[in-house]
């Protein structure tokens, strides 16, 4: 009887942070707005073109994965560094255990998928079995796999794709590619499983009070375990298409894209002290990141100024969430 009684403020708790999140994220709206005329602006014969247009979007799929991943785990109140990691690793090893021990190209892309969740479930471990600091072991584990994967590729990008490769990264659906496609029903799913069902309000309950969370009956360390598992998949995911999409997995692929990947969260409303956030918000973030690189690209500013940008932006969207919100981000 404890137990339901604790649940029901618990979980009252948890759907009011989701309502307030909703009003929250509404806001990025009139951002997008503001750079697609913005963009007309600055390009009117090219922004708008559908095919520019689905160019940026199938550009920052694999984002929108890894955001999304990140995303849950930071609801959670924990992060996960190493997603930029295995993107790499995942697909390399996808392509070079076939290789090694002569199994049909088929299973390629099932290893990749498979080292993606071993890899979030051992990350789940040392940080709920052990208790170690999330932030700290996720670096760890970020240079680990990226020595793996430069140890095992002998630093050499891997241009033997299987088809099943390929087509997550290039084919396409009634015009629209198929990892647009993807992208959209693995935040539908997100969002209708956080928004609607129990499993998912729990990561509100853990990141915004963990104690309270494991006083009402949720089994949080499960839950977090979880997450990781999860977010090890869609990085593994995200490095299939982006290996399909460009037609090799590089030595250096994911390379730096955590930082991306922080800044379109941040962007997007998700907390970095957890409990916070929604994934439509988080996508919002990506959306908008890949407006203003695109932007900044037909303006002919050079690429190389976007990771400054995208820190400036980090900066800009902590400010203003402390400003809107009387809370900070530490």
């Amino acid at each position: 009887m404890t137990t339901v009684s604790n649940e029901v403020p618990i979980a009252r708790r948890a759907n009011a942070i989701i309502w307030v999140n909703r009003l929250r994220e509404m806001a990025m709206i009139p951002v997008i707005v503001v750079l697609m005329i913005v963009g007309f602006i600055i390009a009117p014969d090219t922004f708008l073109s559908v095919e520019n247009l689905m160019n940026v979007l199938q550009q920052q799929s694999e984002l929108s994965l890894l955001v999304l991943a990140e995303a849950c785990i930071l609801i959670t109140g924990r992060f996960d560094l190493s997603l930029e990691s295995t993107i790499g690793l995942a697909p390399a090893l996808g392509l070079l255990v076939p290789m090694y021990f002569g199994l049909p190209t088929v299973w390629a892309v099932p290893i990749c998928l498979g080292v993606g969740i071993l890899i979030g479930v051992f990350n789940g471990t040392l940080v709920v079995r052990f208790g170690l600091n999330a932030f700290i072991v996720t670096l760890g584990m970020l240079i680990v796999l990226r020595g793996l994967q430069t140890g095992t590729s002998a630093g050499k990008s891997l241009f033997q794709e299987p088809a099943s490769f390929s087509y997550l990264g290039s084919a396409s659906w009634f015009g629209i590619p198929v990892s647009i496609l993807v992208c959209i029903a693995a935040y539908a799913i997100g969002i209708v499983t956080l928004r609607y069902f129990r499993a998912g309000r729990a990561l509100y309950a853990i990141g915004g009070n963990v104690d309270a969370a494991r006083a009402a009956g949720i089994r949080t360390g499960r839950t977090v375990w979880g997450v990781y598992a999860i977010g090890g998949f869609l990085a593994a995911l995200a490095g299939v298409m982006m290996a399909g999409r460009l037609g090799s997995v590089a030595a250096s692929q994911g390379n730096g894209m955590i930082f991306t990947v922080f800044a379109a969260a941040v962007i997007g409303g998700i907390s970095l002290n957890g409990g916070r956030g929604t994934l439509f918000g988080a996508l919002c973030g990506v959306i908008v990141l890949g407006l203003i690189q695109n932007i900044l690209l037909l303006a002919g500013v050079d690429p190389l100024w976007n990771p400054a940008i995208n820190g400036a932006i980090i900066l800009v969207a902590l400010i203003l969430t402390r400003l809107t919100s009387g809370k900070s981000q530490n």
